[in-house]
């Protein structure tokens, strides 16, 4: 098998169509086992290729000792060699997140930016066989779905991973053959992380009952990919029929929706890309049985129950600000467009009628005029009417979505709402046959 290794390799490499083997490729090298032979392979085979270390200083002398020894290599197989030290804890506390994604991000984002400046082709990195059993196998009792079942894939964008045919023993086979130094990382010997726990007890419990259980499952893992580029092609067929884009929402038809079978894999598939949890998906597939402006909050969007659709529009993390109009002519420009607002003789022509404009009795208007969103506890005389009414009740009434509740913008004066844009103007400004100047405002 270790003789072998080279071949498999390129074989690998132009089976995937991973890449151009006479591009240069980015070699991600710890100093460990996998990442030596890997480097070796690439040099046996005459590739071209550069050496990227980093040090993430968690590891005291043991991480100087790692850095020093892929130096050495690297000088001595007379290739380029790029290094970097992060402040792993540093970033750990700043951003509030786990050292191995600390170091996972901080590895990649340099790796991709040394890959960019050092006009490399890909990034390889060492995943072997077992790694991709180790992802897909804590992935499947994460509850990730199919997705999480394809382990590691052998390319993504810019990574290349042109070992994930070997086995962990043939690579330390191939290193004891050709006598290749490689140094120890002691941080592989705890169980402190998850994968190390799945590595040490669960794979070897597995492998007492199938010893052939790594190889069996990256065999499954295989069909596993092919059978989830069937899957998305269906989805992809689901999301035509059931997504209907408007402007920065969506809407999926009710109906449809529940007619669609499988239900629950269709809808955790539609809905997880708008931040939808699996647990979440239950109280979507809720919403088709309830009332209108029920919803539910996902990270990042809200879907939400409007007669016989269910939208999907994102969740505002911004206030609206408030505007001051000080005095006409002004010209103001806002989310929903520009308003133009004037201030003229009222002349013989006829009342506007078209949503966009209003004209209001200028004796009945005081600047400055405040232009803000519409908030609970508002309230106006709306056109034709002595009676004041809520505004929350008033967009019941126009049976406005609850997405289009929100981007409802008001113009105040002297704390009366003058007019709802684009609905509505305050009957108490409203021209009278004595009015002589007027306040014109155009939403454009």
């Amino acid at each position: 098998m270790p003789q072998h290794l080279i071949t498999q390799f390129k074989e690998y490499i132009a089976q995937q169509k991973l890449y151009d083997p006479s591009q240069r490729v980015l070699l991600a090298v710890s100093g460990g086992v996998d990442s030596v032979v890997m480097l070796h392979l690439f040099k046996e085979a005459g590739f071209q290729a550069g050496i990227a270390h980093c040090n993430f200083q968690l590891r005291d002398q043991e991480s100087e000792r790692d850095e020093q020894f892929v130096k050495d290599l690297a000088a001595r197989l007379e290739l380029p060699l790029h290094t970097v030290r992060f402040d792993t804890n540093e970033y750990t506390a700043r951003h509030n997140v786990s050292i191995q994604v600390a170091a996972r991000e901080l590895r990649y984002n340099w790796l991709e930016e040394t890959r960019q400046q050092g006009g490399y082709a890909f990034i390889a990195t060492a995943h072997h066989m077992q790694d991709g059993v180790e992802t897909a196998l804590m992935n499947f009792c994460k509850g990730t779905g199919i997705a999480g079942l394809h382990g590691i894939l052998p390319k993504q964008e810019h990574i290349i991973r042109p070992l994930l045919f070997a086995e962990k023993a043939a690579l330390v086979a191939y290193a004891a053959l050709r006598r290749i130094e490689y140094v120890e990382d002691s941080s592989n010997i705890t169980d402190k992380y998850t994968r190390n726990f799945f590595r040490h007890h669960i794979i070897p419990l597995m492998q007492e009952a199938f010893p052939a259980a790594v190889k069996n499952m990256d065999n499954s893992i295989s069909r596993i990919r092919e059978a989830e580029t069937l899957y998305q092609q269906a989805m992809e067929r689901h999301r035509k029929r059931l997504l209907v884009q408007q402007g920065d929402n969506w809407m999926v038809p009710v109906l449809k929706l529940q007619k669609s079978v499988p239900l629950q894999t269709i809808a955790w598939e539609l809905f997880r890309g708008f931040g939808c949890s699996s647990a979440q998906v239950q109280q979507v597939l809720a919403l088709l049985q309830s009332e209108s402006g029920h919803y539910v909050e996902t990270a990042t969007h809200r879907i939400i129950r409007n007669r016989q659709w269910l939208l999907i529009t994102p969740v505002t993390t911004v206030a609206a600000p408030l505007q001051v109009i000080d005095a006409a002519p002004a010209r103001i420009t806002y989310e929903r467009g520009t308003l133009h607002i004037r201030q003229q003789e009222r002349s013989n022509a006829a009342i506007p009628s078209a949503p966009s404009v209003a004209w209001l009795d200028a004796t009945q208007v005081k600047f400055p005029l405040i232009l803000r969103k519409w908030k609970q506890g508002d309230y106006f005389y709306p056109l034709g009417m002595r009676k004041k009414k809520k505004l929350s009740r008033f967009l019941i009434d126009q049976k406005l979505s609850l997405p289009e509740k929100e981007n409802v913008w008001v113009i105040e004066s002297d704390k009366r709402i003058v007019w709802i844009i684009g609905m509505r103007i305050d009957d108490r400004f409203k021209i009278m046959p004595g009015t002589k100047e007027i306040v014109a405002i155009e939403n454009i």
